[in-house]
């Protein structure tokens, strides 16, 4: 009788891969998690319960199937593991790396709820998919048959790229237009390579390309292109993203030193690529040497912080408005930050900014205490009177989330219809606008950040896509 490979987390305990010291990992942008070792990722996959209800595959928007691939990759099936991972997952080595796991398929395992641990699927998603790669099991597109049928997708991120992938997979022809010079989007410019190496998304890309999608780079989509696209093929996609950053309402909030987090993160990210970004050379989008103080709470935030740190500033501080266990973003990314050498400054609201001429000299910071729930169930911030003080400051970085852009007046098409929000108003499951033949994915949709988000909803895009084509437009090899 064969041995049985699983449930055996009573007996193995939860063991991360090895995380580079933070006085090693604050000096540069490499990733800060090693890859797991074969007996490693087996092991660690052992723990699994295989329980009947898989809530770990429930609470992940994708729906992975995770139970399966993490038997596979017990007992070494690892081609196998990696194609039940690929076949609803787009890019599993991006997502074994950067999604939230402690919130969504890490943080509703059975085996954590009952106080063993939590498996951990998201290191072994991308040890078996890193493993793909060196292997040759990934391999370019090709489609059984090819159609006749065209989707033009505007917005190179991860939810655009993946619906890219599922369309040209099957057969479809492909044109992705961005207003960047290199496709991956929040991927390529919004994620520090530390979270995220920029080779692991640059190959994705160039799987694509020599899978037949076809790039439009820096193509800024206004109205004449928008109307040129919608008529040179079948259905259109938006995907988009969401990046009008927030903005903050307040004495001084204009002077020189208070910079939006997703101008500071493209241009560190633009100089890992080798390039000339003036605003970073001259200082202005560079944390050298200075005191830098980032508002926000989110990913974005500790993004800012992080890269912050590996920039060599002086000190680096982050404001929040609510304590640590309310933090939106991630808890492992606090901690790491944490370790890095961040202080978090909890239950801290900026009221306005003190300046040193014409450049920001300090962030004057109002202390909080936490009220009644507010409509969401959380509990709403509230002032402390009298508990006010100024943090010196030399950089000012804004991690505050993010807007739609007004796209029906930047493409002067009013048929497409926005929701309350200002994003763009779509069916859930499928993506269908009110404009015929144009869909819209990701987060131009519901203004989510998350890219596990994104890439589920441009799937269901392409899917939706591929249902109205039906299956007679399918041309003879």
């Amino acid at each position: 009788m064969a041995v049985q490979p699983m449930l055996k987390f009573t007996k193995i305990e939860r063991d991360m891969p090895e995380k580079r010291d933070a006085k090693t990992r604050r000096e540069d942008f490499n990733e800060i998690y090693a890859e797991y070792a074969t007996a490693k990722a087996a092991e660690q996959s052992s723990r699994c319960s295989q329980c009947g209800v898989p809530y770990c595959q429930s609470h992940c928007p994708l729906h992975n199937n995770i139970p399966d691939w993490l038997r596979l990759t017990a007992e070494g099936r690892l081609q196998e593991a990696y194609e039940v991972s690929q076949a609803t997952n787009t890019f599993p080595e991006i997502c074994g790396r950067i999604c939230p796991q402690d919130r969504l398929c890490e943080g509703n395992c059975v085996i954590e709820q009952s106080g063993h641990g939590t498996v951990t699927i998201g290191s072994v998603e991308k040890y078996i998919t890193d493993t793909a790669w060196e292997n040759g099991w990934v391999q370019p597109i090709k489609p059984v048959a090819e159609r006749a049928k065209s989707v033009g997708i505007i917005g190179a991120g991860p939810g655009g790229l993946a619906a890219a992938d599922v369309l040209r997979r099957a057969g479809v022809q492909v044109t992705v237009y961005d207003r960047y010079d290199r496709a991956g989007g929040l991927l390529t410019y919004g994620i520090p390579g530390f979270k995220l190496e920029k080779d692991v998304v640059m190959r994705r890309n160039e799987q694509l390309e020599q899978g037949g999608v076809k790039f439009e780079l820096n193509c800024e989509v206004d109205a004449d292109i928008f109307a040129s696209i919608k008529a040179e093929h079948d259905a259109v996609i938006i995907a988009t993203g969401v990046y009008k950053s927030r903005d903050l309402t307040m004495p001084n909030g204009e002077v020189a030193g208070i910079e939006k987090a997703i101008d500071f993160l493209t241009a560190s990210n633009r100089k890992s690529f080798g390039d000339q970004v003036p605003e970073f050379d001259t200082g202005r989008l560079n944390a050298e040497g200075k005191r830098v103080v980032v508002i926000g709470g989110g990913d974005t935030a500790m993004d800012c912080v992080r890269t912050s740190i590996r920039q060599g500033a002086t000190s680096v501080k982050c404001l929040y408005r609510r304590d640590k266990a309310n933090m939106p973003g991630s808890q492992r990314e606090v901690q790491n930050a944490e370790e890095e050498g961040v202080i978090f400054e909890w239950l801290s609201a900026p009221k306005g900014f003190t300046t040193d001429g014409d450049k920001v000299a300090g962030v004057m910071v109002q202390k909080m205490r936490l009220g009644a729930p507010d409509a969401t169930g959380r509990q709403a911030p509230e002032d402390i009177e009298g508990a006010d003080y100024v943090e010196e400051a030399d950089l000012v970085i804004k991690a505050l989330g993010f807007e739609p852009e007004a796209l029906p007046t930047m493409w002067d098409q009013p048929a497409l219809e926005v929701t309350r929000w200002g994003t763009i108003k779509a069916a859930f499951t499928t993506g269908k606008t009110q404009m015929d033949g144009v869909y819209a994915v990701g987060d131009i949709v519901r203004g989510a950040s998350l890219v596990v988000w994104a890439i589920r909803d441009g799937r269901d895009c392409a899917d939706a896509i591929l249902a109205g084509f039906g299956t007679a437009a399918i041309a003879a090899e």
